[in-house]
C-alpha cells in the first residue's frame, strides 16, 4: 500500500521508500527494517542483508547514505577491493558489525552499521546500496527516529514564601521538563486551592521545553502543604514534590478565661497562644485602659495570678506576639462574678471550704424534707382513718338521730325539751334555754321510732369540727345502760361503742 505521508515515528515520508525499492529492481533482494529508533546517547544497529540470487550475482560494493532534505550523504563504503571506509562527521560512531565485512576477501551479504552515542542529528532516513554484477544496483531504505528523555525538575520560586495581608496570587513552585523529544505532559497533584500556567518551547535541535507554574495565594493555610509535579514523557511517568514553606504573622488567641471567675477562686491564668512562621520572638501583656494588677506574674506567654480572685482582675487583656513576620494582637474580656456560674454539662469550680459548707447545708435541707414527708404522710393516713371509722373512740357529742352502734341497740333518753338553744356570747356557763318555734328543733312533732333511727344516716362530730351546727350543736346524755353487752365498751361521757365496729 503507497503511503505519501510521514512515517509513524517521524522519518521520511515512505514514499521515498518504495520509489527507491522500485528503482532498484527488485526490493526483496536488499532486506532491511521500515524503522528504527533510539535515544540520544544510545547505541542503534541498522541492517542490511543482501539475498543473492541463484545463480549469485557478484557484489562489487556496499555503500551506506543519509539521506535529509533530498540530498545523499556518505555514511560508510565497503569494497572487496579497496576494504572499509567510514566518512566523518561519522567516523568516530559509525561501525560495521560483523568483522568478516573487514577481512582481506571480505563477506558482504551482511552489512549491518551500529550507530554509538546516538544524536539528534543522527535522525534521517538511511539507504542502504549494493552495486553487483551483472545485475546491476540494488537498495533499500530505513528511517532511524531519535528521541531525547527530557530532564525534570520542580523547584520552589523562592526560598522562603511569604504570606502577606494583601493576599495576592504568587507563583510558589515551577516545574520543568526541558529539552524533550517528543514534548512531555505536565500535571500537578495536590490540595492546595490554586491554578496552574503551562508553556512549550522549541528548540532549534528539535527538542521541546515544558514549563508550568503553579499560582496560589500564600497564608497560614498553605504552609507545610505537599505540591507533586507529575511529568508524563511517552509511556513513563516522573513525580517529583516539594512541601511549601510559608512564612506568616502570628494568630493569636488567649485561652483561661471560662467565663467562671468567681470571688475567692484560686489559680486562675490566662496563656497567649500563637500559631506563627517563623515562631513568635517577643509576647507583650497589657490591660486596656488601666495596668496589670499587682498580683500578677508573668513567665513567657502565660499570666499567672497570685492568691484569691477580686474585682480587681476585671478588665479587657491584650496579648500582643510578634515573629520576623509582623505583630498580630489577641484580646479577651475578662468579668468578675460573686457566686460561681452554674454549667450544664460541665463542672464548677467551687472553693474547698463552700463546698463543705454547701453539703453540710444540703444534708440538713435534705433532713427536714424527709421529716416533712413523713409528717404529711403520717397525717394523711391518720386522716383518712378517722374519717373511714364508724366508731369514733374520742366522740364526746352526738347529733341526735346518729351514732348508734349496730349492736349497741337504742339507748334510753331522757325526756326532751320542745325547744333547746344555746345563747350567743354568753360569759357565763352555756345553759339550755326555750327558743320559738321558727329554726327550732320540735321533738314532739315526730315520734322517736328506734327501728327507723337505726337506719338514718350514721356519722359524728368532733369536739373541734362543727360543721353546719357551729357552736350549736345539740346534745344528748346518755345515761348508762343498766347491761352493757359483752362486745360493748363503756365511755367516760356515758356512751357505748362496740367492739366489732368495721372499717368501710
Amino acid at each position: 500500500m503507497l503511503r505519501t505521508g510521514l512515517d509513524s515515528k517521524g522519518g521520511v515520508p515512505n514514499c521515498w521508500v518504495l520509489l527507491i525499492q522500485l528503482m532498484s529492481g527488485s526490493g526483496q533482494m536488499v532486506q532491511m527494517d521500515t524503522s528504527k529508533s533510539g535515544f540520544v546517547g544510545s547505541q542503534v544497529e541498522l541492517r542490511c542483508v543482501f539475498s543473492n540470487s541463484n545463480p549469485p550475482v557478484k557484489i562489487s560494493q556496499v555503500t551506506w547514505q543519509k539521506l535529509l532534505n533530498g540530498t545523499k550523504q556518505n555514511v560508510a563504503i565497503a569494497n572487496p577491493a579497496l576494504g572499509v571506509s567510514v566518512l566523518p562527521p561519522f567516523k568516530e560512531r559509525v561501525s560495521f558489525k560483523h568483522a568478516a565485512v573487514r577481512h582481506r576477501t571480505p563477506s558482504l551479504e551482511d552489512t549491518t552499521i551500529v550507530f554509538s552515542n546516538l544524536q539528534l542529528s543522527d535522525e534521517a532516513a538511511y539507504i542502504c546500496e549494493y552495486t553487483t554484477f551483472p545485475a546491476g544496483n540494488r537498495e533499500n531504505m530505513v528511517n532511524l527516529t531519535v528521541y531525547a528523555r527530557p530532564m525534570t525538575r520542580m523547584t520552589l520560586t523562592t526560598p522562603t514564601i511569604v504570606a502577606r495581608a494583601q493576599k495576592r496570587k504568587m507563583t510558589v513552585a515551577t516545574c520543568v521538563s526541558a529539552n524533550g523529544k517528543p514534548p512531555s505532559v505536565i500535571k500537578w497533584d495536590t490540595r492546595l486551592k490554586g491554578e496552574a500556567t503551562y508553556q512549550e518551547t522549541r528548540n532549534q535541535n528539535g527538542t521541546v521545553t515544558v514549563r508550568s507554574n503553579y499560582v496560589v495565594i500564600p497564608s497560614r493555610e498553605t504552609h507545610k502543604q505537599k505540591l507533586t509535579c507529575i511529568v508524563t514523557y511517552r509511556n513513563e511517568k516522573i513525580t517529583d514534590s516539594v512541601v511549601l514553606n510559608v512564612q506568616y504573622e502570628p494568630e493569636v488567641q488567649i485561652e483561661g478565661f471560662d467565663g467562671n471567675w468567681y470571688l475567692n477562686r484560686q489559680n486562675v491564668q490566662l496563656t497567649c497562644r500563637a500559631d506563627a512562621n517563623p515562631p513568635v520572638t517577643i509576647y507583650q501583656w497589657k490591660l486596656l485602659n488601666g495596668s496589670l494588677p499587682s498580683n500578677v506574674e508573668i513567665k513567657n506567654n502565660t499570666l499567672f495570678f497570685k492568691g484569691p480572685v477580686t474585682y480587681d482582675l476585671a478588665g479587657t487583656y491584650v496579648c500582643d506576639a510578634t515573629n520576623g513576620i509582623g505583630t498580630r494582637t489577641g484580646i479577651v474580656d475578662v468579668n468578675i462574678t460573686e457566686i460561681p456560674v452554674p454549667t450544664y454539662g460541665g463542672t464548677t469550680h467551687v472553693p474547698q471550704e463552700q463546698h463543705n459548707a454547701g453539703v453540710a447545708i444540703g444534708g440538713a435541707v435534705g433532713g427536714v424534707a424527709l421529716l416533712g414527708l413523713a409528717a404529711i404522710l403520717l397525717f394523711i393516713f391518720l386522716r383518712r382513718r378517722q374519717r373511714t371509722f364508724k366508731g369514733d373512740y374520742s366522740t364526746k357529742k352526738h347529733v341526735f338521730g346518729n351514732g348508734y352502734s349496730k349492736a349497741g341497740g337504742l339507748p334510753t333518753h331522757p325526756p326532751i325539751p320542745k325547744n333547746l338553744q344555746y345563747p350567743d356570747d354568753s360569759d357565763e356557763e352555756k345553759k339550755p334555754a326555750q327558743i320559738g318555734t321558727t329554726g327550732g328543733f320540735e321533738a314532739g312533732d315526730r315520734d322517736f321510732d328506734a327501728e327507723s333511727d337505726l337506719k338514718r344516716p350514721y356519722f359524728t362530730v368532733d369536739e373541734g369540727e362543727s360543721r353546719d351546727y357551729d357552736e350549736r350543736t345539740l346534745a344528748f346524755q346518755y345515761e348508762p345502760e343498766s347491761e352493757i353487752a359483752d362486745d360493748m365498751i363503756s365511755q367516760t361521757d356515758g356512751s357505748v361503742i362496740s367492739k366489732k365496729e368495721w372499717y368501710v
